[in-house]
């Protein structure tokens, strides 16, 4: 080979490796930077200073014999099944306060579907049931408010009913309280009434998945993290709210929850 054509051969692939080098900015090599922020969604925790950050909210479907019933379904036969809400539905409600709680869009038949709710501190796949509650941080009082005429509509249509379940402020929630203070739940009186009138009232030992059993179901279709909370099932009688109203949600071993609806 001509030693000039060499030469220029050489010095052409230096360029192209320095080129190459310097094509991506160094900010950019470091790390990427988010385009704007999005706020984390966190949780109080009774007796810390620290909060509860919240990555998945799971829910059970007709995990009470008698809501089964009034839902339509037979509970005998009925496997597990789960939905999700968004995190950012999560309405933080302080112990003590009546929290205004806003009618939602679209609807005109508002339910209000009281529950335990369940905070993990770890995860994992396939979970058994006698090592399910190890990974259990707390546990706080929870609505599963539902905008009932469109899930409804929904299913008739045999299509998803998410948006009778996923919209803004539908995950109502007092704060966590940690295992070493309070224990598991496994029974336990849980109500709620409207106005001074009890529509739901029943006791935990009646639920036909319990809190164990729902953490190791879950975790056979998805890998549960830190930060996943599982609202564990209503009782029967869950019905409308309107403007004006004040719900009292009560479950034994933990403060009392209220929201006004707006």
């Amino acid at each position: 080979m001509n030693p000039d054509r060499r030469t220029i051969l050489a010095t052409g692939a230096l360029a192209l490796a320095g080129a190459a080098t310097h094509s991506v900015p160094a900010e950019a090599q470091i790390s990427p930077k988010p385009i704007f922020s999005v706020p984390a969604t966190t949780i109080p925790i009774v007796g810390e200073e620290g909060v509860f950050p919240v990555r998945r909210i799971y829910c059970i479907g007709r995990n009470y014999a008698a809501h089964a019933i009034e839902r339509g379904s037979d509970p005998t036969r009925e496997p597990p099944f789960f939905f999700q809400k968004p995190t950012d539905a999560i309405q933080n409600v302080a112990i003590g306060a009546v929290a205004d709680h806003p009618y939602p869009s679209l609807t005109r038949n508002y339910h209000h579907e009281v529950e335990l709710v369940a905070a993990l501190k770890s995860g994992g796949s396939n979970i058994s049931p006698e090592q399910a509650l190890d990974h259990v941080y707390g546990y706080a009082l929870g609505l599963d408010m539902t905008r009932r005429d469109l899930q409804n509509g929904m299913a008739a249509e045999k299509k998803p009913w998410e948006i009778g379940k996923s919209f803004d402020h539908a995950a109502v929630l007092g704060p966590i309280h940690p295992v070493p203070k309070t224990g598991h739940f496994t029974k336990g009186a849980i109500s709620l009434a409207v106005n001074g009138t009890v529509r739901q009232n029943s006791d935990l030992d009646k639920m036909i998945w319990s809190v164990a059993e729902q953490i190791a179901k879950l975790s056979e279709a998805f890998e549960l993290k830190a930060g996943d909370i599982i609202y564990s099932g209503t009782p029967e009688n869950v019905g409308p709210v309107v403007k004006g109203d004040v719900l009292l949600c009560k479950l034994e071993g933990l403060p009392d929850m209220s929201i006004r609806i707006v």
